[in-house]
């Protein structure tokens, strides 16, 4: 059978196992060293150049079905991976390796009158699901994110852009693993069955967060049903502060992809 039309107790035994298998690489990944965190990213970023190829062409089998499928204009380059996407996205996991390790940072200290010395130090929130739409760039981003961050992560794309993140997911657990970490570290749930979301919001056995990235109708309906705790963004005013020595080039370029 597809994997991407199972029966409902299917779709309900497929997202138990990605827990399954999510909290087993936790620990792994909770206490994996920096380095070990960055040789994954790095292993990944470069085989994300090495591998363009493939990369892109998972994303014309879901530009083709795309566009049998009425998709607008404007949807489909939101969807559609270049060369110059790729070599971006390649570059944001170089980024991600050159940020600060957050693992272990200590926010605040202080001494109680007793002589008590207490401290707030930063720790991975465990596991992390995150549901998006269409851009198959932020499975690279979330994927990368989490890992740096020490969280093992459960990818729930966009239907339209299923053969490129799955893609993609392949190349960053391929660095996980040559990097010593579990390759279950990031998963993708590999059915764009809409049921799988359902169970994932549900999952509250195992899921610690659930981020959702998209549209209104996305961030309200994980709002409304997930019983799992939610980290949302939602409508702002998105005010773009440009001060006197900013580069205005720059800044008009900010607000242009921004807006539009």
């Amino acid at each position: 059978m597809n994997v991407q039309t199972k029966p409902a107790e299917d779709i309900a035994a497929l997202v138990a196992e990605l827990g399954r298998r999510a909290a087993a690489a936790a620990i792994a990944l909770r206490n994996a060293t920096t380095e070990t965190k960055n040789r994954a990213l790095a292993g990944a970023a470069r085989l994300i150049r090495n591998e363009r190829a493939a990369i892109l062409a998972a994303n014309a089998k879901d530009i083709d079905a795309a566009k049998d499928a009425g998709m607008s204009a404007a949807l489909q380059d939101r969807l559609l991976l270049n060369e110059a996407r790729v070599e971006a996205m390649a570059r944001g996991l170089d980024d991600i390796v050159a940020l600060p390790d957050p693992v272990g940072a200590q926010i605040e200290e202080w001494t109680r009158p007793s002589g008590l010395v207490i401290s707030r130090v930063r720790v991975p929130i465990g596991i992390i699901g995150v549901i998006y739409e269409a851009r198959p760039n932020v499975t690279a981003d979330a994927g990368a994110l989490c890992i740096k961050s020490g969280n093992v992560v459960v990818l729930r794309g966009g239907s339209d852009s299923f053969h490129s993140s799955r893609a993609i997911v392949a190349l960053l657990r391929q660095a996980l693993d040559a990097a010593g970490l579990p390759e279950d570290c990031v998963q993708l749930v590999p059915t764009t069955d809409r049921a799988a979301v359902g169970e994932l919001l549900r999952a509250t056995q195992w899921l610690d967060l659930i981020v959702p990235r998209g549209g209104r109708s996305l961030i309200d309906r994980v709002t409304e049903e997930s019983r799992v705790p939610v980290l949302r963004h939602y409508d702002g005013i998105c005010h773009v502060y440009v001060d006197r020595d900013a580069d205005v080039a720059m800044a008009r370029d900010v607000v242009a992809n921004a807006k539009m």
